[in-house]
C-alpha cells in the first residue's frame, strides 16, 4: 500500500478511534478486542496504531506474560478476568486465553485434558461476556509461510525488533501444519454467532491495519460526543513568587544543541514496513 495514501487513511481512522472512546466513555461501554495469529502477523503493529491518540487511562493494552506458579493452578480463564474491562474502558489484548488453544497445544505446555476443556468452556465464557454487555471482538492476523519466515530473518539483524524473535518464535517454523491444524480445530469450537473470529490478511501490514482497524470502528456502535466548553480563567496577579536559580538544580545537559543535520545518523528503515524484499 503507498505510503502517503496509508498515513492519510491511518491519521483518519486515529481520529474516528479517539471519537469512539469518547463515546465509550460517556456513555460506559465496555470494549475487549482480541489479537491472535501467527507469530510477526502484524498484532503489535496495529495495537501500537490503534492506542497511539488514545487515552492510557482509558484504552489499555494486556500482554500477560507466562503464568506464575500459582497462577498455574488457578482455572484457566481466572488471570484474565481480572484485565476485563470496567464501564467506560477499553481493553485490547495482545494475545489472549487463546494461548492455551494455540502455543500452548502445539508446544505441549498444557496437556490434551486442559485442552480439550478450554475448547468446552471458552465458548460459554465469551457468551457469558457478551451477555454481559461486553463488545467483545476477536481478530486473526493470517500470515504466509513465506512472509512470516522473512520476517523472522530481518528481525535476527534488525537492531530495533531484535527483541520480538524468540526461540519459540523459530520453533513455530517446522510446526507450521501443528499451528494450521491447532487454529483450525480452535475456530471450529470458538466461531459462535455471539462472538465471531474476524481474519485480517497481513501479507502487507500498512493494508491489514487500515482494514482491521476500520473493521472494528464500524463494528462498535459509537456516535459523536460533544464535550462541554472550557472555558480558560485569567491568570491571577503575581504574589511575588521568584522562581528558584538555576544554578541550585540539576539540569539535564543540551546534548541536542550538538547535534547538526549533516552529522545526523541514517534514517532507519523498518523492513517488515517498508516491504523490503530479501536479497540473501
Amino acid at each position: 500500500m503507498d505510503r502517503s495514501l496509508y498515513e492519510a487513511e491511518l491519521l483518519r481512522l486515529q481520529a474516528e478511534l479517539v471519537e469512539m472512546q469518547e463515546w465509550v466513555k460517556s456513555t460506559g461501554a465496555r470494549v475487549v478486542v482480541i489479537f491472535e495469529g501467527r507469530d510477526a502477523a502484524g498484532k503489535g503493529g496495529a495495537i501500537k496504531r490503534i492506542t497511539e491518540y488514545l487515552n492510557p487511562r482509558i484504552a489499555r493494552v494486556v500482554a500477560l506474560p507466562a503464568p506464575t506458579e500459582r497462577e498455574s493452578t488457578q482455572w484457566y480463564f481466572q488471570r484474565y478476568i481480572e484485565h476485563l474491562p470496567a464501564a467506560g474502558e477499553i481493553r485490547l489484548f495482545d494475545r489472549s486465553w487463546y494461548n492455551r488453544g494455540g502455543v500452548e497445544h502445539v508446544m505441549g505446555y498444557c496437556t490434551p485434558e486442559e485442552h480439550r476443556r478450554f475448547l468446552q468452556q471458552c465458548p460459554v465464557f465469551e457468551r457469558m461476556l457478551v451477555d454481559d454487555g461486553i463488545l467483545l471482538r476477536k481478530y486473526w492476523f493470517s500470515v504466509s509461510e513465506k512472509e512470516q519466515y522473512k520476517r523472522f530473518k530481518s528481525r535476527q539483524t534488525d537492531p530495533m525488533r531484535r527483541w520480538k524473535l524468540s526461540p519459540t518464535d523459530l520453533e513455530s517454523i517446522p510446526r507450521w501444519e501443528d499451528y494450521s491444524r491447532a487454529k483450525d480445530e480452535m475456530f471450529v469450537h470458538t466461531d459462535i454467532d455471539s462472538a465471531r473470529w474476524h481474519v485480517v490478511e497481513s501479507e502487507d501490514k500498512r493494508k491489514a491495519r487500515i482494514n482491521m482497524i476500520h473493521h472494528l470502528l464500524k463494528s462498535i456502535p459509537y456516535h459523536h460526543v460533544e464535550r462541554p466548553p472550557m472555558k480558560f480563567p485569567k491568570r491571577p496577579s503575581s504574589t511575588g513568587y521568584r522562581r528558584t536559580d538555576r544554578t541550585l538544580q540539576s539540569e539535564v545537559p543540551d546534548y541536542a544543541a550538538t547535534l547538526s543535520a549533516g552529522k545526523a545518523p541514517e534514517r532507519y528503515v523498518d523492513v517488515e514496513d517498508e516491504g523490503v524484499e530479501d536479497t540473501d
